[in-house]
């Protein structure tokens, strides 16, 4: 029977439906059913779950503060502050930037406004939207007259699918029809060509949008087009040679004579943006090495530049697994992204266990508390933020600036979408008419469920920072679906409960399924123990985790401004206190070497102000690990000896501090 979500005759299908928290397609000109997911047609294979339309999930608690931060800071203010999406925008019609930061600035502008129903944020986002719409050219092609890369237009197709989801807009469709009759036929002629070339899977993901919505079967040749000129990502990992620090020109610096392919093979963002190219190009192939092909990208990233806090190392091209390498902003939101529609094709509960560890970690690790700054580099061993040379495979002497646009603009412009679009993945419809939890944090959700049944189901919790996630349900009637429940790869001992009663926790894929008649007032309680845990990394270093979360000694800070701009000035962060210590443990037994101290919630968690957690650690300074270049120097070999007193650290969450040592040397035991 779920057989016939992914095709088959329309009578079977409508009765297939008909059961789902998924809506039946639509054709062109009508409105998309709101708040529910659309499935994928014949041919293409069947997702494991489906996301639900921008809007069926809003924020709540600690997750819809943040997103207000987000609003009040950059997110809400940028095009007042920085000109590239000003009112002179090319994407408005003007003289000014036209290639693709005005779409980068709107791919997070339009959720964030939809999330917050912000009437001041949803207007700006109108201006840029209603220019797009109404200024196609006769032969399909939109956007900027100034340029014709296709590259910026694959992330306005993104921006116009949210609208499209959030307000039924019927300008949308159409334009998108019209455009890519003008990209078929133009491709053959005028190929993909760098970005666009490397990131041909981000427009893939538009054109499937609009497939499963109009059923043209021309958007398939599209689709297949672009593969078959952009980037092979599969080729470049099944036998991975970028295993060391590449070079600003890609060079690693064993090998010479390495041309410009391998630095766009190499760039991280192009790497974070192919993490979805395999799963998605699946869905058309439906080869079995298309379906396994992120695992093993994963693997040899991981592998040769995996780092603590879910992400590669990437300043700006591969660098190694040393903690005081960086990455870049634009990697970290887009490697969201595609982890967020990895989960959703496959439903490997592990990419949602990496995609939470990236969000609740590396990306509020990146900003400043109230986000007027940000980083266009970070560290998880950072030590000082300042205008200086550093060991960056790539970048510049103010890539770890706290500002407005260290190095490059790029970050500037694309951060906005992290939270937003990690809030719209909080939840997703099943192929059999049910819902499934992939990231927690406090939300609301309003969508069908089996039956057309409307359903409210409110997510109270303080998680990533307590263990209980209380889920209350109101159908609308009383209706029977099945509840997937991700547990956590890191959650030993997991327990689940409705309605007060224990129910099995058994796994498939990473995810628990209740299949149950579900009535107005039931409650799930979830509680995912969150032990501390010590994890070896980096040269035997050792980091501490608990839940998703890193933790990490913060750093003293000294701000100075470098460049004054009101809110939105450059500040760089210099230490106040030491921060050269190697720590005490018995990773064997970490709860007697790793003290947990609960603090009451307040504010934004990722803040120094509301952590709500700290992890108490002992250790001993170590004189001979010292700055080198603005960064930490290399650590020393565990266990490392010291002859310095004892002393207890204080560690808080890796997003709470700005500078901070997260990979530490093991003190020798005496």
């Amino acid at each position: 029977m779920t057989a016939a979500v992914v095709g088959g005759s329309p009578k079977v299908l409508s009765a297939v439906l008909s059961a789902a928290s998924i809506a039946p397609r639509v054709e062109t000109g009508t409105s998309v059913l709101r708040l529910t997911a659309v499935p994928n047609r014949a041919p293409l294979q069947q997702n494991a779950f489906y996301p639900l339309p921008l809007g069926a999930i809003l924020p709540a608690g600690w997750l819809r503060r943040q997103l207000q931060v987000q609003a009040n800071g950059l997110g809400g203010h940028l095009d007042e502050v920085w000109s590239d999406v000003g009112p002179a925008s090319g994407w408005l019609g003007g003289t000014g930037e036209s290639w693709e930061r005005g779409p980068y600035f709107l791919d997070g502008l339009v959720p964030l406004a939809h999330l917050l129903d912000d009437a001041r944020l949803k207007a700006k986002a109108q201006r840029f939207i209603d220019w797009t719409l109404d200024h196609q050219q006769p032969n399909g092609m939109f956007g900027p007259t100034k340029n014709d890369d296709w590259w910026p237009r694959m992330v306005m197709l993104k921006v116009l699918t949210q609208h499209q989801e959030a307000t039924c807009d019927p300008r949308v469709v159409p334009l998108m029809q019209r455009y890519f009759a003008h990209q078929l036929a133009e491709l053959p002629k005028r190929p993909l060509r760098d970005w666009g070339m490397y990131r041909w899977q981000d427009e893939a993901v538009s054109a499937l949008w609009l497939y499963n919505r109009i059923g043209d079967l021309k958007l398939l040749d599209l689709v297949r087009l672009l593969r078959g000129q952009g980037h092979d990502w599969q080729s470049e990992f099944k036998d991975f040679r970028y295993t060391h620090k590449t070079g600003a020109d890609g060079k690693d610096p064993l090998v010479e004579n390495v041309g410009t392919d391998e630095a766009m093979d190499t760039h991280g963002v192009n790497n974070a943006m192919g993490l979805k190219a395999s799963p998605v190009w699946w869905l058309v192939s439906g080869n079995a090495a298309d379906r396994q092909g992120l695992h093993h990208q994963l693997q040899m990233l991981d592998t040769y530049h995996g780092l603590l806090n879910g992400m590669f190392s990437a300043d700006e091209h591969f660098a190694g697994t040393d903690p005081s390498q960086g990455t870049e902003l634009c990697a970290v939101v887009e490697a969201m992204y595609s982890l967020e529609q990895a989960v959703a094709i496959l439903g490997d509960a592990a990419f949602a266990d990496r995609l939470e560890r990236i969000a609740y970690n590396a990306l509020p690790g990146t900003f400043t508390d109230d986000m007027w700054a940000h980083q266009y580099d970070q560290q998880p061993n950072q030590i000082q933020c300042s205008v200086r040379p550093r060991q960056w495979s790539t970048n510049g002497p103010d890539s770890n600036l706290y500002g407005l646009e260290p190095n490059f603009g790029c970050c500037t412009a694309n951060l906005h979408q992290g939270w937003p679009k990690l809030t719209s993945s909080l939840w997703m419809a099943t192929p059999e008419g049910g819902l499934a939890a992939i990231v927690y944090a406090p939300n609301i959700v309003r969508t069908t469920a089996a039956g057309g049944v409307p359903i409210e189901i409110t997510e109270e919790t303080d998680y990533p920072f307590r263990e209980r996630i209380e889920l209350r349900l109101n159908p609308q009637k009383a209706a029977r679906f099945p509840l997937s429940l991700r547990m956590p790869g890191w959650a030993e001992g997991a327990t689940l409960a409705v309605n007060g009663k224990a129910v099995d926790t058994r796994q498939a894929s990473g995810f628990a399924v209740v299949n149950r008649t579900w009535r107005p007032g039931d409650r799930v309680v979830i509680r995912l123990p969150m032990k501390p845990r010590i994890t070896r990394w980096h040269n035997r270093s050792v980091a501490f985790e608990r839940g998703p979360a890193l933790y990490s000694l913060p750093i003293g800070i000294d701000w100075k401004k470098v460049k004054d701009r009101g809110l939105a000035s450059d500040w760089e962060a210099n230490p106040t206190t030491a921060w050269n210590y190697a720590v005490a443990v018995d990773e064997r037994r970490p709860e007697e070497t790793v003290a947990v101290v609960e603090r009451e919630a307040a504010g934004t968690p990722f803040t120094a102000k509301g952590a709500m957690v700290e992890l108490r650690v002992n250790g001993c300074r170590l004189p001979q690990w010292t700055e080198y270049e603005g960064s930490a120097g290399p650590l020393p070999a565990s266990p490392a000896e010291s002859s310095e007193k004892n002393e207890e650290l204080t560690l808080v969450p890796y997003g709470a501090a700005k500078l901070r040592i997260t990979a530490f040397p093991e003190l020798a035991r005496s």
